[in-house]
């Protein structure tokens, strides 16, 4: 049986309260602190895959860097996977995974539903 994962920055309030959310649910969960161990390029593909987004979806455009080196620019889709395995802080936050399944966990009012479907998701 697949175990749901959790991308997960411990210095973003919405990536914190997703992940205390899944500790009261009881799910058996992976948690994956994507700033300490950076996904690979090929994570990153299969994350972005299974969200079913172009990587530029995927991208903090708050963030200074993405400011700084990306603003306006158009870059190709394994551009921006290069640049958020180069800079995880680009990353939305949190991404749950079950399986092929995976939402970025973003809204209070969304997070219980998207735990419950991935709980509730097979294993394909």
């Amino acid at each position: 049986m697949n175990k749901l994962t959790i991308y997960h920055n411990n210095n973003c309030s919405k990536s914190c309260t997703a992940l205390s959310a899944l500790k009261q649910s009881g799910e058996e969960f992976e948690l994956i602190e994507y700033l300490k161990k950076v996904p690979t390029i090929a994570d990153l593909t299969k994350i972005v895959e299974k969200l079913n987004c172009k990587p530029h979806d995927l991208i903090r455009k708050t963030e200074k860097i993405y400011i700084e080196k990306f603003k306006g620019k158009e870059l190709s889709d394994q551009d921006w996977v290069n640049a958020m395995h180069e800079y995880p802080i680009l990353i939305q936050r949190p991404i749950l995974i079950k399986g092929n399944h995976a939402v970025i966990a973003r809204s209070s009012e969304t997070l219980q539903e998207s735990i419950n479907y991935l709980s509730q998701s097979g294993d394909d």
